[in-house]
Protein backbone atom coordinates (compact mmCIF):
# COMPACT_ATOMS: atom_id res chain seq x y z
CA UNK A 1 0.00 0.00 0.00
CA UNK A 2 1.41 3.49 -1.13
CA UNK A 3 1.42 6.62 0.76
CA UNK A 4 -1.81 8.97 0.89
CA UNK A 5 -1.50 12.49 0.62
CA UNK A 6 -4.79 14.42 1.26
CA UNK A 7 -4.51 17.84 -1.14
CA UNK A 8 -6.49 20.71 1.05
CA UNK A 9 -7.38 24.10 1.26
CA UNK A 10 -9.97 26.80 0.74
CA UNK A 11 -12.36 26.73 -2.57
CA UNK A 12 -10.96 27.82 -5.66
CA UNK A 13 -6.83 27.45 -4.57
CA UNK A 14 -5.55 25.43 -7.16
CA UNK A 15 -6.33 21.70 -5.38
CA UNK A 16 -7.81 20.06 -8.45
CA UNK A 17 -5.04 21.76 -10.77
CA UNK A 18 -2.41 20.43 -8.38
CA UNK A 19 -3.92 16.84 -8.64
CA UNK A 20 -4.44 17.05 -12.08
CA UNK A 21 -0.97 18.16 -12.66
CA UNK A 22 0.69 15.43 -9.95
CA UNK A 23 -1.02 12.69 -11.30
CA UNK A 24 -2.15 12.94 -14.97
CA UNK A 25 -6.17 12.84 -14.21
CA UNK A 26 -8.54 15.24 -15.33
CA UNK A 27 -10.60 16.50 -12.98
CA UNK A 28 -13.34 19.41 -13.66
CA UNK A 29 -11.63 22.43 -12.67
CA UNK A 30 -14.19 25.53 -12.45
CA UNK A 31 -14.61 28.48 -11.03
CA UNK A 32 -16.91 28.28 -8.57
CA UNK A 33 -16.69 26.89 -4.95
CA UNK A 34 -17.23 23.20 -3.96
CA UNK A 35 -17.14 22.33 -7.87
CA UNK A 36 -15.32 19.10 -6.26
CA UNK A 37 -18.59 17.72 -4.19
CA UNK A 38 -16.89 14.69 -3.08
CA UNK A 39 -12.88 13.78 -3.48
CA UNK A 40 -10.72 13.17 -7.03
CA UNK A 41 -8.34 10.66 -6.25
CA UNK A 42 -5.13 10.11 -9.19
CA UNK A 43 -2.24 8.09 -8.32
CA UNK A 44 1.21 8.30 -9.77
CA UNK A 45 4.20 6.28 -9.35
CA UNK A 46 7.33 7.13 -7.95
CA UNK A 47 10.12 6.81 -10.23
CA UNK A 48 13.31 4.80 -8.64
CA UNK A 49 16.39 4.07 -10.36
CA UNK A 50 16.83 1.58 -8.28
CA UNK A 51 13.79 -0.17 -9.16
CA UNK A 52 15.31 -0.01 -12.62
CA UNK A 53 18.25 -1.62 -12.30
CA UNK A 54 16.71 -4.16 -10.24
CA UNK A 55 14.74 -4.89 -12.97
CA UNK A 56 17.66 -4.82 -15.10
CA UNK A 57 19.87 -7.51 -13.39
CA UNK A 58 16.74 -9.68 -12.28
CA UNK A 59 14.78 -9.87 -14.77
CA UNK A 60 11.32 -10.37 -12.84
CA UNK A 61 7.77 -11.18 -14.52
CA UNK A 62 6.51 -7.78 -13.67
CA UNK A 63 7.70 -5.50 -11.12
CA UNK A 64 5.45 -2.72 -8.69
CA UNK A 65 6.74 0.57 -8.54
CA UNK A 66 5.91 2.72 -5.06
CA UNK A 67 2.81 4.29 -5.81
CA UNK A 68 1.69 8.22 -4.09
CA UNK A 69 -2.44 8.24 -4.09
CA UNK A 70 -3.29 11.81 -4.00
CA UNK A 71 -6.85 13.01 -3.13
CA UNK A 72 -7.92 16.13 -3.90
CA UNK A 73 -10.62 16.99 -1.10
CA UNK A 74 -13.43 19.88 -1.58
CA UNK A 75 -12.49 22.97 -0.23
CA UNK A 76 -12.79 23.98 2.99
CA UNK A 77 -14.85 26.78 4.94
CA UNK A 78 -14.83 28.25 7.72
CA UNK A 79 -17.06 26.67 10.06
CA UNK A 80 -16.15 23.31 8.91
CA UNK A 81 -15.79 21.74 12.60
CA UNK A 82 -19.04 22.37 12.92
CA UNK A 83 -20.34 21.16 9.49
CA UNK A 84 -20.62 23.96 7.43
CA UNK A 85 -19.81 23.89 3.59
CA UNK A 86 -18.85 20.07 3.01
CA UNK A 87 -17.31 19.54 6.51
CA UNK A 88 -18.21 16.71 7.98
CA UNK A 89 -17.82 15.01 4.74
CA UNK A 90 -13.76 16.93 3.95
CA UNK A 91 -12.84 16.07 8.12
CA UNK A 92 -13.21 12.19 7.16
CA UNK A 93 -11.42 12.76 3.91
CA UNK A 94 -8.82 14.49 5.76
CA UNK A 95 -8.48 11.51 8.79
CA UNK A 96 -7.60 9.09 6.15
CA UNK A 97 -4.83 10.83 4.69
CA UNK A 98 -0.84 9.84 5.46
CA UNK A 99 0.11 13.52 4.76
CA UNK A 100 -1.42 16.36 4.15
CA UNK A 101 -0.40 19.16 1.35
CA UNK A 102 -1.68 22.28 1.97
CA UNK A 103 -2.40 24.60 -0.88
CA UNK A 104 -2.77 28.40 -0.63
CA UNK A 105 -4.17 30.87 -3.16
CA UNK A 106 -1.15 33.69 -3.58
CA UNK A 107 -2.45 35.25 -6.64
CA UNK A 108 -5.23 38.03 -7.09
CA UNK A 109 -7.58 37.28 -10.28
CA UNK A 110 -10.75 38.79 -10.84
CA UNK A 111 -11.60 35.91 -13.14
CA UNK A 112 -11.24 33.50 -9.98
CA UNK A 113 -13.64 34.13 -7.26
CA UNK A 114 -12.43 33.96 -3.56
CA UNK A 115 -14.70 32.44 -1.51
CA UNK A 116 -13.54 35.28 1.24
CA UNK A 117 -13.76 37.93 -1.00
CA UNK A 118 -10.06 38.90 -0.97
CA UNK A 119 -6.78 37.00 -1.47
CA UNK A 120 -5.10 36.70 2.00
CA UNK A 121 -2.88 33.84 2.35
CA UNK A 122 -2.05 34.14 6.28
CA UNK A 123 -5.54 34.50 6.58
CA UNK A 124 -6.14 31.54 4.62
CA UNK A 125 -3.95 29.43 6.02
CA UNK A 126 -5.08 29.95 9.14
CA UNK A 127 -8.76 29.49 8.69
CA UNK A 128 -8.20 25.81 7.36
CA UNK A 129 -5.30 25.48 10.28
CA UNK A 130 -8.03 26.51 13.37
CA UNK A 131 -11.16 24.31 11.66
CA UNK A 132 -8.25 21.14 11.72
CA UNK A 133 -7.06 22.30 15.31
CA UNK A 134 -11.18 22.29 16.29
CA UNK A 135 -11.63 19.04 14.92
CA UNK A 136 -9.01 17.47 16.40
CA UNK A 137 -9.78 18.77 19.39
CA UNK A 138 -13.34 17.43 19.40
CA UNK A 139 -11.68 13.54 18.88
CA UNK A 140 -9.88 14.09 21.75
CA UNK A 141 -12.21 15.37 24.18
CA UNK A 142 -14.74 12.28 23.60
CA UNK A 143 -11.56 10.45 23.85
CA UNK A 144 -11.14 11.82 27.13
CA UNK A 145 -14.79 11.16 28.12
CA UNK A 146 -14.53 7.78 27.15
CA UNK A 147 -10.93 7.12 28.69
CA UNK A 148 -12.38 9.17 32.18
CA UNK A 149 -15.10 5.78 32.60
CA UNK A 150 -12.08 3.17 32.10
CA UNK A 151 -10.18 5.02 34.77
CA UNK A 152 -12.91 5.61 37.17
CA UNK A 153 -12.78 1.88 37.45
CA UNK A 154 -9.40 1.82 38.58
CA UNK A 155 -7.79 1.18 34.84
CA UNK A 156 -4.47 1.91 35.02
CA UNK A 157 -3.41 2.17 31.73
CA UNK A 158 -6.52 4.33 31.33
CA UNK A 159 -5.46 6.70 33.83
CA UNK A 160 -2.32 7.46 31.85
CA UNK A 161 -4.14 7.76 28.63
CA UNK A 162 -6.08 10.21 30.30
CA UNK A 163 -3.26 12.25 31.82
CA UNK A 164 -1.80 12.45 28.16
CA UNK A 165 -4.99 13.26 26.56
CA UNK A 166 -5.76 15.98 28.59
CA UNK A 167 -2.58 17.71 27.69
CA UNK A 168 -3.49 17.33 24.22
CA UNK A 169 -6.97 18.59 24.55
CA UNK A 170 -5.16 21.33 26.79
CA UNK A 171 -2.86 22.17 23.48
CA UNK A 172 -5.19 21.96 20.67
CA UNK A 173 -7.04 24.46 23.22
CA UNK A 174 -4.53 26.83 23.07
CA UNK A 175 -4.12 26.69 19.42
Amino acid sequence: MGLSVGIIGLPNVGKTTLLNALARTSAEVSNYPFCTKDRNVGVAEVPDERLVRLKEVLKPQSTIPATVTFVDIAGLVKGASRGEGLGNKFLAYVREADALAHVVRCFSDPDVAHVDGSVDPVRDVQVVETELILADLEVAERAVSRREKAARSGDKEAKEELELLRKVVDALGRG
